[in-house]
């Protein structure tokens, strides 16, 4: 497995040294180099891109605004003089975030990390994996997590994110992820879509009512569209 990438940072000598640590990874291929963010989109357009190194303080267009801008992303890694934006970069959902100067074993972390990545979204789906998995894994605070599916109670959508609550935790699992993917992942039977915004492990309900599901004290509302589907759980006409 190859990962296709390009690097982008507006000082030479950076520019270089980055070249030469990607060049020692063996499972990466360095197709372009940019000084700007303005010669990556112009790559991007033209190149098939898995990863992007980029560089966040550069002339006319930011790292981070050169980010905001993609419509598709690849996965990326920033390799920045600056803690500060660290915070800025986990909401723009970054595979990495690399202080210089980064040492060769730092750097490779983060491509491996990449590279995890990159191979769970892309495993292909044979006959006997199921379409419904035991788990999965979401990117979340610069990690890869498990997410066991028996341990899912319920999920909610939060604009591009989404929020997903697990027995034995208080706190919930937040990844950038539409709620149609991770619907995708859960097997029927077992889970419900109740309202746009949320899907409920159906284990998990104590209570039903015409416009409310119920998890314990928990009370999440019923969508229009998804009324006759809850009410189908109920066994009563």
């Amino acid at each position: 497995m190859t990962l296709r990438c390009i690097a982008v940072d507006d000082e030479p000598l950076a520019l270089d040294l980055l070249e030469d640590n990607i060049r020692q990874v063996p499972y990466l291929e360095l197709v372009a180099k940019c000084a700007d963010a303005f010669e990556a989109i112009k790559v991007l357009q033209e190149k098939e891109v898995d990863l992007i190194f980029l560089d966040i303080q550069m002339p006319g267009l930011t790292g981070l605004q050169f980010i905001q801008s993609l419509a598709h992303k690849p996965m990326i890694i920033l390799i920045t003089a600056y803690e500060k934006f660290a915070l800025e970069g986990f909401e723009l959902d970054v595979t990495d975030y690399l202080v210089k100067p980064v040492a060769l074993p730092r750097f490779i972390k983060a491509c491996n990390k990449a590279r995890e990545l990159f191979q769970l979204k892309h495993q292909p789906v044979t006959a006997s994996a199921a379409s419904t998995p035991e788990f999965f894994f979401v990117n979340s605070d610069y990690s890869l997590l498990k997410i066991n599916v028996a341990d899912i109670i319920w999920i909610e959508a939060l604009k591009d994110y989404i929020r997903i609550h697990l027995t034995g935790t208080a706190k919930p699992v937040v990844t950038r992820m539409p709620l149609k993917q991770v619907e995708e992942q859960l097997a029927p039977a077992k889970f419900i879509r109740i309202h746009k915004s949320y899907i409920i492990a159906v284990a998990h309900i104590t209570a039903i009512r015409k416009n409310s599901v119920f998890i314990g004290a928990m009370e999440l509302p019923v969508g229009d569209n998804y009324r006759e589907a809850v009410a189908a759980l109920t066994g009563i006409k």
